[in-house]
């Protein structure tokens, strides 16, 4: 069940995000690509988090079935196209509250990106990550595991595949400003984009 929301992920890897991104940040697609891979772990840890929380689950549940049903992944450029971080900044006020611009200034540093622009970045990914959310639990036989096995499983593969990224998201999470792990963001970045696009 986790791959199959990784794999729901892939496409936000792929040469058209990229080139979208790059245009809307003003950035070149390399570095677009690098923000993104970075990026989605955040906001997967982050949603992660919201199931363990008193009343995440339940609400994060209520959001998917309320306004995400996956179809946005089947029109990822008319979604960017159309400037889409709009929705985003709802959600991430959801999921990350009061740590959002902790957040984004850190994906700033290890990505490049200034923190205005990061935060950009993850609203305009937000509603994406949102949507392969949906499309994975939709995909889950009954009886499978719920939202909380599947973000779960997710980020074990993430961790596999970048050791200590588990921890260096929740340290990020928690984090009041200082001591950000930019290096483990900046090394995750260029490990995981094999992860996401696998197949």
């Amino acid at each position: 069940m986790s791959s199959s929301l990784l794999e729901a992920l892939g496409p936000l890897l792929e040469g058209g995000t990229t080139q979208q991104v790059s245009r809307q940040l003003g950035i070149d697609e390399a570095q677009a690509g690098t923000a993104i891979q970075a990026a989605v772990p955040l906001l997967l840890g982050a949603l992660q988090r919201q199931t363990a929380s008193p009343g995440g689950l339940q609400s994060l549940t209520g959001a998917l079935d309320r306004d995400h049903d996956g179809s946005i992944l089947d029109d990822i450029g008319g979604f960017l196209g159309g400037g889409g971080s709009a929705a985003g900044g709802g959600i991430l006020g959801h999921v990350l509250s009061s740590r959002q611009d902790n957040v984004a200034a850190s994906l700033g540093k290890s990505t490049g990106l200034d923190a205005a622009k990061a935060m950009q970045l993850l609203a305009m990914i937000a509603p994406l990550v949102m949507g392969a959310l949906s499309r994975s639990r939709r995909q889950v036989p009954a009886g499978g595991g719920g939202l909380a096995d599947i973000l779960g499983g997710a980020t074990r593969q993430m961790d596999q595949a970048s050791p200590g990224l588990a921890s260096s998201l929740g340290r990020m999470l928690d984090a009041d400003g200082d001591g950000s792990p930019v290096d483990d963001l900046a090394r995750m970045a260029g490990t995981l984009g094999s992860l996401f696009g696998k197949r």
